[in-house]
């Protein structure tokens, strides 16, 4: 089973593929990011699909790297017989998606195997494979998928397989398409792969010169950048968390989500960090898709919602999946679409505040209207207890980090009034509504023996969440309670330099926070808020020591997962994460002192 690290993604913003150093394509949903696998290796293994490339007998590439700044992954194989190179990437799709992989043939000849194991509906389901002008044909219910290579090589089935075994010389090049449809229509156009190759590559080339950032760390930045991109579904503008489901925060536990689908919380980050680094288009896309997503009654706001806005996105599990490295179980959907997570109101106004700032009107005619609902609800709930943005399975909690955004909410809306009186709004209720919020979390959420504000009323835990207190405002980064909150949560919260999420050494009398088994790796999110918190409180040699030691975590392609192990020195959770990658280019722009926090 290869490393989380050792995967590389492709994409064409609206699904993506996980390419092994090995050659093999071990994950892919089709046609979108929440449709079922038809290679899903990564959470099984060679039996539940996969599509090798490489070398006969080669083990894993010699060396890869993305094409300049665009997704186009090149990997490099040096044999005894001479020296291969295949391109993978998946060209932004007319209609139907395609995966096209170009083997070129650089020194010497090469024989190169490909073996390709279709699996739909998450390795479930094996196709009948049947021949068709040339190319190989795939069906199973509503799924067909086409294979075909240019020029045509000798192709068999066995072992419920499709082979291919073929010799490449110097200057030789061979191309493999593989392309989805829906079984009860006709076979889409055909894609020319090198055609193709050249628009990617320039694609990406011209949307990457568009970023702003000129700072000492560009390289990782635009890389973020291109990820971010990458996890945007085009057709709606909204970002997923992850291309993956269930790759597990701590090896061997429980803790396995699905990460397809898109989190408000997300949004404010998101949309500073575009436009601050010149992407009014995607900002003012994942507005719109922000606003359609939270129309009608503010009481059934999400934290999650599916690539258009969809609301219902049932948890269940893959029993026939074994999971990675054994890690079960195997979930598809998340439960956590009907929690109650106060937060989100917070981070759904603030993002429409900036996007009014950022010069988008407020984001269309309708989102004020949608935020003075939204603070109505708040202001009759937003002393309830809640789940609190890390979605715990526990018991509901009054959690700081969510009065702390209730009271983002309320500032954000006061905000909006003094600059433009003439909207309509609850002005002085709303200004009473922060300050009772602001004296009720600095007398209930704060302890005053350690100088450290606390993960929720009544508690002595840590929440690496209050690290964003100075961020949004709520307190100066020079309040003592802040700087001993971060020199609190850096000490009982670090592990071998990086920050956890929370304390998860409950005593024995209670129960874990979160009401899970298990533990987890550093947050890698959590981690660059740390050095953001750093940068704040006047210690930016600390803080640009932290950002270095987070920059070495990335594998060898700029490529975060959601957590990383120190002691084990491998990344954790979903992959490649939305989250740690904003939290990147945060940290990169407050270091090179383009803060967008407000």
């Amino acid at each position: 089973m290869a490393l989380i690290e050792d995967y590389a993604l492709i994409g064409d913003l609206q699904t993506g593929a996980l390419v092994g150093r090995d050659g093999s394509v071990d994950w892919l949903c089709l046609p979108r990011f929440d449709s079922p696998a038809c290679f899903a290796a990564l959470l099984g293994d060679e039996d539940n699909g996969h599509w090798r490339l490489a070398p006969a007998g080669a083990g894993a590439c010699t060396r890869r790297a993305y094409l300049e700044d665009s997704l186009v992954l090149e990997s490099v194989w040096e044999t005894d017989d001479g020296t291969v190179k295949v391109t993978d990437f998946m060209p932004q799709r007319d209609r139907a998606p395609d995966l096209v992989r170009i083997v070129e043939g650089v020194s010497g000849s090469v024989e190169m195997r490909s073996v390709l194991r279709l699996r739909f509906d998450y390795g479930a389901i094996v196709p009948w494979i049947r021949r068709s002008d040339g190319h190989r044909v795939a069906v199973a219910g509503p799924d067909s998928v086409w294979l075909r290579s240019e020029p045509p090589v000798r192709t068999y089935g066995e072992d419920f397989s499709t082979r291919s075994e073929f010799t490449v010389e110097a200057g030789e090049t061979v191309a493999f398409v593989l392309t989805w449809h829906p079984s009860h229509e006709a076979r889409p156009r055909l894609v020319d792969p090198h055609e193709s190759l050249r628009h990617s590559l320039e694609d990406w080339r011209e949307w990457a010169e568009r970023c702003r950032y000129r700072g000492p760390h560009r390289e990782a930045v635009v890389r973020s950048l291109i990820t971010l991109k990458a996890l945007t579904y085009a057709p709606t503008g909204g970002i997923v968390a992850a291309p993956t489901t269930s790759l597990p925060e701590e090896i061997g536990g429980v803790r396995n989500w699905d990460y397809r689908y898109c989190w408000l919380r997300d949004s404010t980050l998101t949309l500073n960090s575009l436009f601050a680094l010149g992407y009014e288009d995607e900002a003012a896309a994942w507005r719109d898709w922000l606003l359609r997503a939270v129309a009608g009654d503010p009481g059934d706001l999400q934290t999650i919602y599916g690539l258009a806005g969809e609301r219902r996105l049932p948890e269940r599990e893959l029993s026939w999946l074994p999971g990675y490295e054994r890690s079960t179980p195997v979930r598809t959907g998340n439960e956590a679409v009907g929690q109650l997570q106060l937060d989100v109101y917070g981070e759904v106004i603030d993002s429409l505040y900036a996007a009014r700032g950022g010069g988008l009107g407020g984001g269309r005619p309708h989102a004020w209207n949608i935020q003075r609902c939204f603070l109505d609800f708040l202001k009759d709930h937003w002393r309830e207890p809640d789940e609190g943005l890390w979605e715990i399975r526990g018991p509901r909690r009054h959690f700081v980090h969510s009065k702390v955004m209730a009271w983002v909410a309320a500032d954000r809306a006061v905000r909006t009034l003094e600059q433009d009186p003439r909207l309509p709004g609850d002005l002085e209720g709303w200004r009473a509504m922060r300050d009772e919020v602001h004296r009720e979390v600095c007398e209930k959420g704060y302890d005053k023996e350690r100088n450290t504000f606390t993960q929720y009323y009544g508690s002595r835990d840590l929440d690496a969440a209050t690290l964003l207190i100075p961020r949004v405002g709520f307190l100066p980064p020079d309040d003592p309670r802040v700087v001993g909150t971060v020199d609190a949560v850096r000490r009982e919260l670090r592990r071998d330099g990086l920050i956890r999420r929370y304390s998860l050494d409950d005593t024995p009398d209670e129960a874990p926070v979160d009401g899970l088994p298990g533990g987890e790796g550093a947050f890698l999110a959590c981690s660059f808020w740390l050095a953001d918190a750093l940068c704040m409180t006047g210690r930016e040699k600390e803080a640009r020591e932290m950002f270095e030691r987070l920059l070495a975590v990335r594998n060898d392609l700029g490529l975060l997962a959601e957590e990383y192990d120190p002691r084990a020195g491998r990344q954790l959770g979903n992959f490649p994460q939305a989250f740690s990658h904003i939290g990147l280019v945060g940290t990169a722009l407050l270091l090179a002192g383009e803060d967008t926090a407000h």
